[in-house]
């Protein structure tokens, strides 16, 4: 876990979620990098796959946006996406000091 400051009170988080299948080997694939960082009062998360590197990312603020990965431009939600929406929204309801 990186943690990092650049000013008082704007943390910056960057996670990788390490996945393993249901028989406890890895798979590489499916990880998950997760970056937590606070614009103004709000809390943002941006998810992707970095070992997908085709796959876009998922910015979530107050609501969902999926963004190519090359060019930053807004795309549609993946096949496996909602699951991770479901995940950024729980991470973010979790985080969120006010809720």
């Amino acid at each position: 876990m990186v943690i990092s400051s650049g000013q008082p009170g704007q943390e910056e988080c960057s996670l990788r979620l390490l996945c393993r299948r249901a028989d406890g080997e890895r798979s590489e694939l499916d990880d998950i990098e997760l970056e937590i960082y606070r614009s103004g009062d709000d809390l943002h998360l941006m998810l992707s796959w970095p070992e997908q590197t085709d796959q876009p990312m998922l910015w979530q603020g107050h609501h969902p946006v999926w963004m190519d990965g090359d060019s930053g431009q807004r795309c549609e939600r993946p096949p496996a996406g909602a699951a991770l929406e479901a995940l950024a929204r729980r991470l973010r309801a979790l985080l969120s000091p006010d809720r």
